[in-house]
């Protein structure tokens, strides 16, 4: 693949791979370091793309082992001194922080099938699952969902 080619489906990709971020890490900091180390690993690694048509579906998957890492680290990291609590306040909660509040696997399949509008075949090959168990990712995840929101309606 030719440099200005690579570059210009990459900077085409780029929102898509900051949302994807967005569903994994927390911190914005992390969010732009997973990012950083992907666009830097797929650069060095170009050449052994089989296909270009995967290209974006190869990105992802380095975007999502790159969350992996950065989360794993973040494990290990124990804080410094621990600030005191900010009052609690009622906020009002939007999808996104719904979304977050899901278990991993099925806030992935939702994001990148619902807001990314990948394929449910793409989204199997980006997370190496059988379309099967994305369908059953997604139809739980939305399930859980529906249950977050309503309840925080109920409480509210």
């Amino acid at each position: 693949m030719e440099k200005e080619q690579f570059a210009r489906a990459i900077l085409g990709m780029e929102d898509t791979l900051y949302r994807i971020t967005a569903a994994q890490l927390p911190q914005r900091a992390d969010r732009e370091d997973a990012v950083q180390e992907t666009l830097r690993k797929a650069w060095e690694k170009r050449k052994t793309l089989r296909e270009e048509k995967y290209l974006q579906t190869w990105v992802i998957r380095i975007l999502l082992n790159e969350c992996h890492t950065i989360q794993r680290r973040m494990k290990r990291t124990v804080p410094v001194c621990d600030l005191p609590a900010a009052p609690a306040e009622k906020e009002d909660k939007g999808l996104k922080d719904a979304l977050l509040q899901l278990d991993e696997k099925y806030r992935i399949p939702l994001m990148l099938y619902y807001l990314e509008g990948y394929s449910v075949k793409q989204t199997a090959q980006m997370l190496r699952l059988p379309q099967g168990t994305v369908k059953t990712r997604l139809d739980r995840g939305r399930k859980a969902l529906k249950a977050i929101v309503k309840e925080e309606v109920f409480e509210g």
